[in-house]
């Protein structure tokens, strides 16, 4: 993004997970798939064995364990005004920037 001379504020998901207010936004952009939130290749995720626990967690309960985990989260993540991006997909985000059609 520094390249692209877009401003942002880079905070420390691990040390400063998303508030859920920010889950949500999150979760609403992925269709309310609450695994695409998920760093499925993450140790923690596996250590945890979320994914046993997953299919039977409440949305809550999911986004509380993101909230309290920042290691859980899949990421880059980017949440603003009006845009929601998780995951690093060049195309993708050159594409919500406008620096690609």
């Amino acid at each position: 993004m520094e390249a692209k001379g877009i401003v942002y504020e880079r905070i420390a998901i691990r040390k400063q997970p998303p508030q859920k207010k920010e889950l949500e936004q999150l979760l609403h952009h992925h269709g309310g798939n609450v695994k695409k939130l998920f760093n499925t290749s993450g140790l923690d995720y596996r250590n945890m064995k979320i994914k046993d626990s997953l299919p039977h967690l409440t949305e809550e309960k999911a986004l509380g364990l993101l909230h309290a985990n920042g290691n859980l989260i899949k990421r880059p993540v980017l949440i603003g005004e009006e845009i929601v991006l998780q995951g690093f997909k060049p195309d993708v985000w050159e594409k919500a920037f406008g620096l690609k059609e």
